[in-house]
């Protein structure tokens, strides 16, 4: 066989391997994402032993400990007054406190969202706020 053949063979072998590999890859990446839910979403379609990432602000004077270590606290829609409450066990961010915006992974209990241990994420807030009139 002619070596420049054998060239162009292994280069588009090599070439359809690595467009393979790619959508492999993008495939992958996508499906396994999962669009965090809000407190109105879970209220209104969650699935008892289905996990969900959960996202809102912690609603003030919500907080409270448990003994044996768990963390009671109830998340509310950014917008609105949907809330929903949480029982949390594991590491606890040290920004996190009341109004403070949270993503936690979740599965529906009986009277309560249960928190995937150590699935605690507080965002930090924006340095760059709008400006207010008058200001």
């Amino acid at each position: 066989m002619d070596p420049s053949r054998k060239r162009t063979i292994r280069l588009v072998v090599a070439l359809v391997c690595a467009l393979g590999f790619a959508s492999v890859l993008v495939y992958t990446s996508f499906s396994a994402g999962s669009q965090a839910k809000t407190p109105t979403e879970l209220i209104r379609s969650s699935v008892p032993g289905r996990s969900y990432q959960l996202t809102g602000k912690v609603v003030p004077g919500s907080i409270a400990h448990e003994k044996g270590g768990a963390l009671l606290f109830k998340v509310r829609d950014r917008v609105g007054t949907a809330s929903v409450p949480i029982v949390y066990t594991g590491q606890v961010p040290d920004p996190f406190r009341a109004n403070r915006e949270v993503i936690v992974t979740v599965r529906k209990g009986k009277s309560a969202f249960v928190g995937e241990r150590d699935s605690l994420q507080t965002k930090c807030p924006s340095k760059f706020k709008a400006e207010t009139k008058g200001a």
